[in-house]
């Protein structure tokens, strides 16, 4: 049983489709071509739970009335063995449908049997995807735009593992180039300060008190034995010393933010492997560069960039982009997964068309390639942004974040809104127990079902299950409308997964809550009618089993009291 409204969706045009066809070939429809029409639920339900305006798009082809065309349709269908009980002709045309009470019967039945597989869907079924996000330079801690990156990165994965994919996540370590000779450069000034050299540290060098910290534990170890060493080697010790440290605290600090990785990439494997040199190589074969005072350029504006770009500096060095060239090659091409999704600050935006023009000259196809350009993240406290940590007075970073709100809080937070569009966190909301603390107001839902189930335990009354026959009971609108709100968590897992927007889930959590808070107050769960009783039990049932299983993709706690 795979009961969703697409189906219902389905039925109605094979119904109507039926319906016309019975009615031209008894003469009450002239014989024509039959064209494409819609089915649409309501803006009002009181017109019915969907709609069709199949009359009006063959008006022309019947040279009739839609009114009349809408009467035949309907005095020509069958509704026998479908999820409908009636229709009628509505408005210059319309045919209005409304759902039986075994549809929605139906629904929480299928969710009863899928427990907490329901909402997963198997649209990319045998299909792989590797989502890299967070990526933050291993020179120092990360920041409220890496937390952001984290909590849109780890629900996407798991939203695509919802879909059907088989789902990784991938930290990718910048362990070369420029942030990598700054930051020994850094040390090695740090570490020679230690011992007096009065060298000054460089505008441009990382002044962090990690940096500060690194060299001076280095130095606890080692003593003074580098300071007569060469400045490479010194500089390679150093590195090779506090670059794991920092890549541990990175790991450490994201499982305290509930994500853990299956694969740690580093960049400097690109380069000893060749896979970089080899990359410039095959694009230099395909015809794709040229040389120009020195360096060697791309022909990025044969595939539609504003111009081309260069790959290897005249110096003999490549730039920053050729790794990443080499890299998403290896993701699709060498460890074959079919799809690669990036989640990315938006300043990388004019980056993306040059990273996919470079792939399509590897022949690769680039649509594989997605990118989630993520916007800045804005905290507000006492309706001022906060811009600085109050303990080391310098950005903010993920520890000091997650001080300052809970993880549930902040996971939640950084998906309420798309990844594109500027993200204010109100840190007094995130940490108040209000109706108006969205993560709050959805473990509240799910901890008032386990509350209801205990105190009628309490009373001896236990849920011991329910036949279709007690769930067809259910026909309050509150109870309808909350049963149509969950059976379309597999559409919205569909969709949220096709626009890689982990932010649906978070407002379909919030819908649920809402109209459950509205069934609760609008129906008594415990009646005189016991199996009314079990009725209401089994969907409140329902209803605990779907918050918990979207508040399990975000990585959000469902607590049984509060």
């Amino acid at each position: 049983m795979n009961i969703i409204p697409k189906t219902a969706e389905n039925q109605i045009s094979e119904i109507c489709v039926s319906a016309l066809k019975r009615a031209m070939a008894s003469g009450i429809l002239p014989e024509a071509e039959l064209l494409p029409f819609n089915v649409e639920i309501p803006a009002d339900r009181k017109n019915g739970d969907y709609s069709t305006n199949i009359a009006m798009a063959h008006a022309r082809a019947f040279r009739n009335a839609p009114i009349k065309i809408a009467q035949a349709v309907i005095d020509n269908m069958d509704l026998n063995g479908t999820y409908f009980e009636s229709c009628e002709a509505a408005g210059p045309g319309f045919i209005n449908f409304r759902l039986s009470a075994g549809y929605y019967a139906d629904i929480l039945k299928d969710i009863e049997d899928k427990k907490e597989k329901y909402g997963q869907i198997d649209l990319f079924a045998g299909k792989s995807a590797l989502v890299e996000f967070v990526s933050a330079n291993p020179t120092g801690p990360m920041h409220i735009g890496n937390a952001r990156g984290g909590a849109i990165g780890d629900c996407l994965a798991e939203l695509l593992k919802w879909a059907g994919y088989r789902t990784e996540r991938e930290f990718y370590i910048n362990d070369g180039g420029n942030q990598i000779e700054k930051f020994a450069l850094s040390l090695d000034i740090r570490y020679r300060q230690h011992f007096g050299d009065p060298v000054e540290m460089p505008d441009d060098s990382y002044h962090g008190q990690d940096i500060i910290d690194h060299a001076e534990n280095f130095a606890k170890l080692y003593g003074d034995k580098y300071i007569s060493a060469s400045e490479e080697e010194r500089r390679n010790a150093l590195v090779a010393y506090a670059l794991p440290l920092n890549i541990e605290g990175l790991e450490r600090d994201l499982l305290k933010y509930k994500i853990k990785y299956d694969t740690w990439f580093h960049e400097s494997e690109l380069h000893e492997s060749g896979a970089a040199k080899r990359a410039v190589e095959k694009l230099t074969e395909n015809g794709y560069t040229y040389e120009l005072d020195g360096a060697l350029w791309f022909k990025a504006e044969q595939f539609g960039c504003e111009k081309d770009f260069v790959l290897r500096r005249s110096n003999g060095f490549f730039t920053y982009i050729v790794p990443d060239i080499a890299y998403h090659y290896n993701k699709l091409c060498v460890r074959n997964f079919d799809l690669a999704v990036d989640v990315l600050g938006a300043d990388h935006h004019g980056y993306v068309p040059r990273l996919k023009a470079a792939l399509t000259a590897l022949g690769v196809d680039s649509n594989r390639l997605q990118i989630v350009l993520m916007q800045m993240v804005n905290l507000v406290k006492n309706g001022e942004t906060v811009k600085l940590s109050k303990r080391s007075g310098k950005a903010i970073t993920l520890v000091t974040l997650l001080e300052e709100m809970p993880i549930d809080a902040a996971r939640f937070f950084f998906n309420l809104r798309e990844p594109n569009t500027h993200c204010d966190i109100d840190l007094e909301l995130a940490v108040s127990e209000s109706s108006q603390n969205p993560v709050y107001y959805c473990q509240y839902a799910h901890a008032r079902i386990c509350s209801i189930f205990k105190k009628l335990g309490e009373k001896g009354i236990e849920y011991n299950g329910c036949t279709k026959e007690q769930a067809m009971l259910l026909t309050e609108n509150e109870e309808k409308e909350l049963i149509r709100h969950l059976a379309s968590l597999p559409l919205e897992t569909e969709a949220a997964a096709k626009a890689l927007d982990p932010s649906r889930m978070t407002r379909y959590a919030i819908e649920l809550a809402t109209l459950f808070h509205k069934f609760y107050n609008a129906c008594r769960v415990e009646t005189e009618n016991a199996n009314l009783t079990a009725a209401r039990l089994f969907l409140c049932e329902c209803v605990r089993q779907t918050l918990r299983n979207v508040l399990d993709l975000l990585k959000v706690d469902a607590p049984e009291k509060m």
